[in-house]
């Protein structure tokens, strides 16, 4: 995907119903947009968090998301990434189509209601886990080499899968309203941006509202609205999210990995963990490590 506010309507070329892809990058491109088609998104290599109107998640391999029209999204990718020397890489199968790909059918047909429902539901986002994400996945795989009337039944086959399973969560409370136009997106794109890049330092409110043109009172409220968190819960969380990854992988001790995800101090950073986890990170870094050697057993 190329860097812009919206994919442009030649996605889908006139004469096709559908488009599938594979893509390989060495990063998933950063910007926060949104589109009219509706996305099917199945990470297979690449780690990073992913924004999706007003949630964010961490993602990794195997992520599987539904996204409906006009939802803003982006996965971004570690800052590790994005660095000059990295040698780690991203793969993503994306598909994309129109509700009207059965022509309008979808809308009246009683034997597409589950897909209809689905389609409603997917206005909030859907992330699918568990046996359908295998199923799902595997299907989307045999999907990129199939043409013609059998591509279709496939597609069909993804959506009715989706549709009846109860491995299904919406991934937003509500649709995301506030962002459709594109300078609301180009706005918060560069709010996302800078705070990707730069949530290892003390960030002050002030740097962010200029960035936004904003005083910081009116950047909070617009925050707010937008991202149902205030800026600084929100930051937190980002850091917190990172401070996971580093503890799992277990290459720095702890007072490091404060100072690396921006806590100014060990004990600040040990208090905002337990308040967003639960757990120490210490008992975090042990318990992560104690599971990974249960289901090493279990396998081997």
């Amino acid at each position: 995907m190329k860097k812009g506010h919206v994919i442009p309507k030649a996605l889908i070329p006139e004469n096709r119903s559908f488009v599938i892809r594979k893509q390989v990058e060495p990063y998933f491109d950063p910007t926060f947009h949104l589109h009219p088609e509706f996305q099917i998104s199945y990470v297979m290599e690449g780690e990073g968090n992913r924004f999706v109107g007003d949630s964010i998640k961490p993602f990794k391999a195997n992520d599987l998301v539904l996204i409906g029209p006009n939802l803003p999204h982006v996965w971004r990718s570690h800052n590790a990434y994005f660095e000059k020397d990295s040698q780690l890489s991203t793969t993503v199968v994306v598909i994309y189509f129109h509700d009207y790909f059965l022509g309008e059918t979808i809308h009246e047909r009683e034997e597409l209601e589950s897909i209809r429902h689905l389609f409603q539901r997917s206005q909030c986002g859907i992330e699918i886990t568990g046996d359908t994400q295998k199923k799902v996945g595997q299907l989307m795989l045999e999907l990129l080499e199939m043409t013609g009337t059998d591509s279709i039944i496939q597609l069909l086959k993804i959506l009715n899968t989706i549709a009846l399973s109860d491995g299904c969560h919406l991934i937003t409370d509500t649709h995301s309203k506030s962002y459709n136009t594109e300078a609301e997106t180009d706005r918060m794109n560069k709010v996302y941006e800078f705070i990707m890049k730069n949530f290892h330092r003390k960030i002050h409110l002030e740097e962010v509202a200029s960035i936004a043109s904003m005083t910081c009172t009116s950047f909070s409220r617009y925050f707010k609205s937008r991202v149902n968190q205030s800026f600084s819960d929100f930051l937190k969380e980002i850091r917190i999210e990172y401070a996971c990854k580093l503890l799992k992988e277990d290459k720095m001790n702890i007072n490091r990995i404060g100072y690396e995800c921006g806590f100014q101090s060990l004990t600040n950073f040990n208090k905002q963990f337990k308040m967003v986890t639960g757990k120490q990170p210490h008992q975090y870094r042990h318990e992560y490590q104690k599971m990974a050697v249960e289901s090493y057993h279990h396998y081997y």
